[in-house]
């Protein structure tokens, strides 16, 4: 513990020689985990194109132009609708706040809901921190730049790394295999392969799930006629891919943005949210994920909590599919030792 506590220490205090390291990580994170994503994702088809014939390296290209052609297809149908909500609400946003304020100021009126909570001190709060942070991203032009350069970046970057890994990445463990000695490759070639099946599950689960949710979400605004609703429903897909909490963080800006129109209309918000997580809970989760993962609902509460404390949103993100894999990790390494053991006391009695 001294020896480990002094290695800290002295990081700490030579942090700079670590920050090329820091860089270069940050740089590279974003573009390797949507490559994995798209990865998970384009090798069942892959294998399926080279069982009909098709050469690996003609099933990538094919991919490629498939993905990209429903890309512009859906950018033609959705591009021009998603671009005028999104004007407007950018245009629209401070009336918004107001609106949700007075909203607050009106609810924190009523005898019944003063006696226990002060809205208006938190719709005052609310309204100037949602305020400050749109200033900051219209004024920041250097974080702007930043944010445009990491894009480009991504998209640069993306279709060759997701090229090899596609065409050589059944080669990565064998690789890794190779710095095992004879006797454990066969238990390390068991972790790989329940390492690959955990995430491939829960990738390929919580895409088709999120694009189902937002899907069910878009279709019930539009029947209730809430403003922005492709806007309002991409933000609950992509959240959704955050178990739990994540259909809340969805929720909220279409309860402001329909609570700013009538009360009535943030109630049929929520009724449309409940159905969608009921449909997405009951039918399809079960479908899609079945209990592949097998991992308890209250471990992934804490999860999220303590991720979420450590590493924010990324942390929510990335902290079921890091547990699953870690789990696979230590099962079978507590294997591995309970059947060492368990060789050793058989020797010993022999």
């Amino acid at each position: 513990m001294i020896v480990i506590l002094l290695i800290i220490l002295l990081s700490k205090q030579v942090s700079f020689i670590f920050q090329p390291l820091v860089v270069f990580v940050q740089t590279l994170f974003f573009p390797f985990l949507v490559s994995g994503v798209l990865f998970y994702l384009f090798r069942p088809v892959v294998g399926a194109l080279q069982k009909m014939g098709i050469p690996k390296t003609l099933s990538i290209l094919l991919i490629y132009l498939v993905f990209i052609g429903l890309l512009v297809l859906l950018g033609v149908i959705a591009g021009p609708l998603l671009k005028e909500q999104f004007e407007r609400l950018v245009e629209n946003f401070p009336q918004i706040m107001d609106k949700a304020r007075q909203k607050f100021v009106e609810l924190n009126r009523q005898p019944w809901v003063s006696r226990y909570v002060d809205w208006n001190e938190i719709s005052i709060q609310v309204t100037n921190y949602l305020k400050n942070s749109l200033t900051k991203i219209g004024t920041n032009i250097a974080n702007f730049f930043g944010i445009l350069t990491n894009i480009l970046v991504v998209f640069v970057t993306v279709p060759f790394i997701l090229y090899y890994m596609l065409k050589e990445g059944e080669k990565a463990p064998q690789y890794l295999l190779r710095l095992l000695p004879d006797r454990e490759r066969e238990q390390g070639r068991r972790i790989l392969s329940d390492m690959d099946a955990a995430l491939s599950s829960y990738i390929k689960g919580q895409v088709l799930i999120s694009v189902f949710v937002g899907v069910i979400v878009y279709i019930g605004y539009l029947m209730i006629g809430i403003d922005y609703s492709l806007i309002l429903a991409l933000v609950t897909m992509f959240t959704n891919v955050i178990p739990f909490i994540g259909p809340l963080i969805g929720t909220i800006p279409a309860l402001v943005v329909g609570f700013t129109d009538t009360p009535m209309m943030a109630v049929k918000v929520l009724v449309v949210a409940v159905i969608a997580q009921q449909l997405e809970g009951n039918v399809i989760s079960p479908l899609v994920m079945g209990k592949n993962l097998n991992i308890h609902p209250l471990t992934i509460i804490l999860l999220l909590l303590v991720a979420g404390s450590l590493a924010g949103f990324l942390g929510l993100l990335l902290a079921v599919p890091t547990y699953a894999v870690l789990k696979v990790v230590v099962s079978h390494f507590y294997r591995l030792l309970r059947l060492r053991s368990e060789m050793k006391r058989q020797a010993q009695e022999a």
